[in-house]
């Protein structure tokens, strides 16, 4: 039987394989993500029903078409100036990356192409499988002038230590996949055809183990991470609301 969930959220499409791999499309009607406002709600709820469902013992990341995630609708996010919206964007924001890597069990990013908005969903992935045009930026937060506070300063802080991490933030830097692979970002660059094929080719090695394995398993890789997520995304996200806020009172004031 096919849990409801599986059809529940406008952006994800969802599927699983007999041996328990889970696939997570992101999409908008079909083609490539556009990641709003309703997506920020859904996606804790429904990581949080993924990772509640055991019959998933693995779970493959991915996007479609040619692009992971490469455009954002900056303004279905809401007033987000105002303290009571900015708290629902907190709120979703710290939990979607706790409850990513809550999900007991392995999760495989299959990078289909640029990953230039939230970048950090696929690179918090136990294995990063990325195509040959993939490229990890930042793109909205610089560009909407708030800042990256959302965890995604924590993750590249993580992968590319303190002073590349510093300098990918602050000049809007994009890294190609093979660059990405060189600096450990990902572990593997392949073709774009066949980016998802060599994702479900681990994840189907990875099935055949015993479960609890896989559960522990993660639950033991992922402890600095959590921890450092827990850290970084209170103050970071209290201050990128602060920036919000001055920017509509900017505007304000030149109006």
């Amino acid at each position: 039987m096919t849990p409801s969930y599986f059809s529940s959220y406008e952006n994800l499409a969802m599927g699983r394989s007999d041996s328990g791999i889970l696939t997570v499309r992101f999409h908008t009607d079909g083609g490539p993500v556009v990641f709003t406002g309703q997506t920020h709600r859904d996606l804790p709820k429904a990581l949080a029903e993924i990772g509640a469902d055991r019959d998933n013992k693995v779970v493959i990341l991915t996007g479609t078409g040619d692009a992971f995630m490469d455009e954002i609708d900056g303004e279905s996010l809401g007033e987000i100036f105002k303290p009571g919206e900015w708290d629902k964007i907190y709120w979703e924001g710290r939990r979607v990356l706790q409850r990513l890597l809550e999900i007991e069990a392995p999760i495989i990013a299959a990078v289909n192409g640029p990953a230039t908005v939230h970048s950090e969903y696929v690179l918090l992935a136990d294995i990063t499988v990325a195509s040959e045009d993939a490229v990890f930026a930042d793109k909205p937060h610089l560009a909407f002038g708030v800042v990256p506070g959302d965890g995604i300063h924590v993750i590249y802080e993580e992968l590319l230590g303190i002073n590349r991490a510093r300098y990918f933030a602050l000049t809007q830097q994009q890294i190609e996949a093979k660059e990405a692979q060189t600096l450990g970002l990902v572990n593997e660059v392949v073709p774009k055809s066949a980016v998802y094929d060599r994702a479900f080719a681990i994840a189907e090695q990875l099935a055949q183990k015993p479960q609890l394995f896989l559960r522990y398993t993660t639950l033991a890789l992922r402890q600095r991470l959590m921890q450092r997520l827990h850290e970084g995304t209170q103050l970071g996200m209290a201050l990128e609301g602060l920036t919000a806020a001055d920017l509509a009172y900017q505007q304000q004031v030149t109006a």
